[in-house]
């Protein structure tokens, strides 16, 4: 895992923050809600690759 990828998190994280807060203060909370939502699952999209490497090295350093 590269520093890139958590720099991009954070990034991430940091806008969908700002983009939840402005929507809910102008009462659209449906909306915050499925902005928060989407970030959840780019971020998610961006790390499966990484957990799937950590399974598949606990799975061989346990011979399974």
């Amino acid at each position: 895992m590269t520093i890139v990828i958590i720099f991009k998190i954070a990034a991430v994280g940091i806008i969908v923050t700002i983009l939840s807060q402005v929507l809910k203060y102008s009462g659209r909370d449906e909306n915050a809600f499925m902005v928060t939502l989407a970030g959840l699952l780019i971020i998610l999209s961006w790390i499966l690759p990484y957990i799937q490497e950590l399974f598949e090295m606990i799975e061989d350093l346990f011979a399974l």
